[in-house]
């Protein structure tokens, strides 16, 4: 009798806890899907003036429109998307017309336009501020004689071609030959449902493996 008590007991707090952890995910999953839509709102708003001050939290994703003269001077950033294979993140320096310095994102080149010559001078751009975060241990150092960088990290691009750390990704074709890669929500992860299907899998398991268990002591107390 104690061994099946112990096997219930075990059985029903082990399969709340799972329970309990599922149900927790799919809390996340409503909080990570209200973010997302926020972002995407905000991402899709009008575009405004650039700040006087942008923050890196209180400015991400904001729509910006400048007006000024883009520079010939260009950092490459190694990427591979999906649509267009591998290629570069073009990275120039933009001088507002109020004479502000910043980093422009104006899209991607395949690897074999690296040295194509793109267009320049004045322009007007509508984009989003990012600060991307690519960087961890398996990011490769750049490489600046060879013109190759492998994340966008605001600050080091924007100590290489002295500009303010703020950065533009345009959603505004700056070149006929550049494809703008604007700013989505695409590559913000939301697993939690994988999670929660995870958790209640393995309630649901727990739960059987509970009833068999206390089936075959059952049945063995009666023998």
């Amino acid at each position: 009798m104690r061994r099946f008590l112990f096997l219930l007991v075990f059985g029903i707090v082990g399969g709340g806890l799972l329970l309990s952890l599922g149900t927790w995910q799919l809390r996340r999953l409503a909080w990570k899907q209200g973010v997302l839509a926020e972002i995407e709102t905000r991402i899709a708003a009008d575009p405004v003036a650039l700040p006087a001050a942008p923050d890196p939290e209180r400015d991400r994703y904001l729509p910006v429109r400048v007006a000024g003269t883009m520079g010939a001077q260009e950092l490459h950033v190694l990427v591979s998307t999906r649509d267009f294979g591998a290629g570069y993140r073009i990275i120039t320096p933009f001088v507002t017309d109020s004479g502000r310095r910043i980093l422009i994102d104006r899209g991607f080149i395949p690897t074999e336009a690296k040295t194509a010559v793109r267009q320049t001078g004045a322009m007007e751009i509508t984009g989003n501020l990012h600060w991307p975060q690519e960087i961890d241990s398996f990011t490769p150092a750049p490489e600046p004689d060879k013109n190759i960088w492998f994340a966008r990290e605001v600050p080091t691009l924007a100590a290489a071609l002295d500009t303010e750390p703020v950065l533009l990704i345009a959603r505004s074709q700056t070149d006929p030959n550049v494809v703008p890669l604007p700013v989505t929500s695409v590559g913000i992860p939301n697993d939690h449902l994988q999670y929660a299907v995870t958790w209640f899998g393995l309630a649901l398991v727990w739960i059987l493996m509970t009833l068999y268990f206390l089936w075959r002591t059952r049945a063995r107390s009666r023998s």
